[in-house]
């Protein structure tokens, strides 16, 4: 990569070519499992179980779900889109959260640690988690702008169907084989941080070829500008709030599942994989038939089904009481149907957001309501952390029930999601969507 494309500004360009285009969609394709399988794997499940077993509170687990306001990092990151390339600003955020990433494979040691009663061990695992998100989102920053230069507004659905469950195929088999090693290790993290990170490695190859429309105008692309986005179009605005919310109900329930599993209702870590693969699989399940559903009928009736849908599941968890097959088994089909409506609702989500995006310059739109909603999705892991410890805590309280009455409440959440969602119909020709 020369000097100059890291430098020098340039007038934006003119839109790709139709091999280029083919060239974008076939690498962000292939290197996608990769990079999602580092990023899931360093920022989702695993740590969470890993925070556990080093001690952690529910204030940490919180914390460690709330990193995702590291998205904030995207505003910053913009202002570079207009003097940096983009394959720059992607490949320097991997290789930083490559190298944030290692102590999680010293897993051993922090552990050792933490058992002969060091209170750094979940620090610095903390820390580490915080610089692998860190790293991750200011790369992120331009990768939905890359895709966009990639695909027509009508082949949207179809395109990211397919993109989607290539990463999901991939973490289904890596969580299946992990559930296998955690049976076999129980503490046994290490080597499964690990082999995340030699993927993350093998991403940096492919990603360095994708080609990109140039936006390196020398004129730096101020937040305050991409803020005013938000204020000047209120369309954008129903978006953000339907998807900010569902973000944040998502964000809370996911992790205090898993938690509530393990401390309350007496999983093994093994066991509770189980319920990652299968999350990995209803997400895979669903991913291309949404797409075709999303851009044959447009994305309303997705979002009300989905929606909706997710509610009553988050609502019907009040019905797990003890470890046994049965409820594993009925939690593992919580978790298919979770993603798979899940996966629906982001597709939904993806269609109506590249539609609110001139191709030109997607960079300010897209950036900007990524770090929107982001934020309002880590911030209320944080705070529902909190309120659970402190609820958690007091005197003669069931910890079943405290986690049943915040599930009930997320459910009630997540049924009001639809509401500014509902008038994003299919794109009519040469008309807005």
């Amino acid at each position: 990569m020369s000097q100059a494309e890291f430098s020098q500004p340039n007038p934006p360009s003119s839109p790709l070519s139709e091999e280029s285009r083919r060239r974008g969609r076939r690498l962000a394709i292939a290197s996608h499992p990769l990079g999602m399988t580092f990023s899931m794997v360093f920022t989702q499940h695993l740590p969470t179980l890993a925070l556990v077993a080093l001690g952690a509170s529910e204030t940490v687990v919180g914390l460690q779900s709330a990193l995702g306001i590291a998205d904030l990092l995207r505003l910053p990151a913009l202002r570079a889109v207009s003097v940096f390339s983009k394959r720059a600003i992607l490949i320097a955020g991997q290789a930083t959260a490559l190298l944030a990433a290692l102590p999680m494979l010293a897993f051993p040691w922090l552990l050792e640690a933490s058992r002969s009663g060091a209170s750094h061990a979940v620090a610095i695992a903390l820390l580490s988690l915080m610089g692998v998100v860190a790293g991750m989102r200011f790369s992120d920053t331009v990768w939905f702008p890359l895709l966009r230069s990639y695909v027509e507004t009508d082949a949207i659905g179809r395109f990211f169907g397919t993109l989607r469950s290539g990463w999901h195929f991939a973490l289904i088999l890596y969580y299946a084989a992990a559930s296998l090693w955690l049976l076999k290790d129980p503490m046994g993290f290490g080597p499964l941080f690990a082999v995340a990170w030699v993927l993350g490695v093998l991403r940096i190859p492919l990603i360095r070829r994708l080609p990109e429309r140039n936006e390196r105008t020398g004129e730096r692309i101020r937040a305050r500008e991409a803020m005013a986005l938000i204020v000047h179009n209120p369309r954008l605005r129903r978006y953000l709030t339907g998807v900010g919310t569902a973000a944040a109900v998502r964000g809370s329930v996911v992790p205090f599942i898993l938690v509530m599993m393990r401390r309350e209702i007496g999983f093994s870590d093994g066991e509770i994989l189980y319920t990652t693969a299968a999350s990995f699989a209803g997400g895979l399940a669903s991913l291309y038939l949404s797409g075709r559903l999303v851009d044959l009928f447009g994305p309303t009736a997705l979002f009300r089904v989905t929606a909706i849908g997710n509610a009553l599941l988050i609502a019907s968890l009040v019905g797990v009481e003890q470890a046994s097959p049965l409820t594993l088994a009925g939690l593992v089909g919580f978790f298919f149907a979770f993603s798979a409506f899940t996966a629906g609702f982001g597709v939904a989500d993806t269609h109506v957001l590249f539609g609110l995006t001139p191709p030109e310059a997607p960079a300010r739109t897209l950036v900007i309501a990524l770090t929107v909603s982001a934020v309002l999705g880590s911030t209320a892991p944080l705070l529902a952390g909190i309120a659970l410890e402190h609820w958690l805590s007091q005197p003669g309280t069931s910890g079943r029930v405290v986690y049943h009455v915040f599930f009930l409440i997320a459910a009630a959440i997540q049924c009001c999601v639809f509401w500014p969602l509902r008038r994003f119909q299919k794109k009519e020709p040469g008309g807005e969507l």
